[in-house]
């Protein structure tokens, strides 16, 4: 399960999704979710279906990689599917059994918020395997460049998303090792009832924490050791501009509002 999650993994590539500009990319995300949440019939759904597969295809990212990143969230997926098909009771009921009513609109509208879901999902997957941590920081950063004016620190908000983002798959697959190296040694983690399970999950949780405490230290003298003092002062050495095809992609997911916002 744990070699499933795709959060914070950066796929390399030379595809016309990873050359667009980063601050295109996080507004293009923003406005996909709100294209997501503008769909409100499966024409709008299928819809949403083929761009986020365009985009996989011509980013040159497996389809299956980027399913297999659902796979941790797939509790939650299913969680919001059965709480809205059994407790949204309104309109025409089909099923009932003792104080659990399904209803033609509920399961419809559990059906709907969980396709929104699994959208949301893979629309923010693709940003992450598409966009490498350093670009990701530079686009964060100028897009929040305003909030300067009233002292924000806009670079060390930016860094620091970005330094969790890039840690996720790294304390991921140290978890991984500590879990093997604690089943070697006996321990167990899927078995037992749900306190044991707890009290299983110590042996795990304690050099975990460790590791990412030294992990922290380790990176905070490195960067000290580079004479890193925050956004002050700072080049870089790629300068972002727009391109022809940012303005393209966003010509696309522009008509693809518009699309939804006429009621589809």
């Amino acid at each position: 399960m744990i070699k499933n999650v795709t959060i914070g993994q950066y796929f390399p590539g030379n595809s016309v999704v990873h050359k667009i500009d980063p601050r295109m990319k996080l507004l293009l995300v923003i406005a996909a979710i709100v294209a997501i949440f503008l769909a409100n019939t499966w024409i709008g759904y299928v819809a949403i279906f083929g761009f986020l597969t365009f985009t996989i295809i011509i980013s040159r990212v497996s389809l299956k990689f980027v399913a297999r990143g659902l796979k941790p969230l797939w509790f939650i997926i299913v969680l919001t599917f059965v709480l809205n098909t059994f407790f949204y009771a309104e309109g025409n009921i089909i099923a009932s059994w003792w104080i659990f009513k399904i209803s033609q609109e509920g399961l419809y509208n559990a059906i709907r918020l969980a396709v929104r879901l699994v959208f949301l999902i893979t629309a923010t997957t693709i940003l992450t395997l598409t966009t490498s941590p350093i670009a990701l920081t530079d686009g964060m950063e100028r897009l929040m460049k305003p909030l300067k004016l009233i002292r924000f620190p806009v670079h060390e908000l930016a860094m620091m998303m970005t330094i969790a983002m890039r840690f996720i798959p790294t304390l991921l697959e140290e978890t991984d090792k500590i879990m093997k190296a604690q089943t070697a040694r006996g321990a167990e983690f899927d078995s037992g009832n749900v306190l044991k399970r707890a009290k299983g999950m110590v042996p795990l949780l304690v050099p975990l924490f460790v590791s990412a405490f030294r992990r922290a230290d380790e990176l905070a003298f490195a960067m000290e050791s580079r004479c890193y003092n925050g956004g002050e002062g700072r080049t870089r050495m790629k300068v972002l501009r727009f391109h022809y095809r940012d303005f393209i992609s966003a010509a696309v997911v522009a008509g693809l509002i518009v699309f939804l916002a006429f009621g589809y």
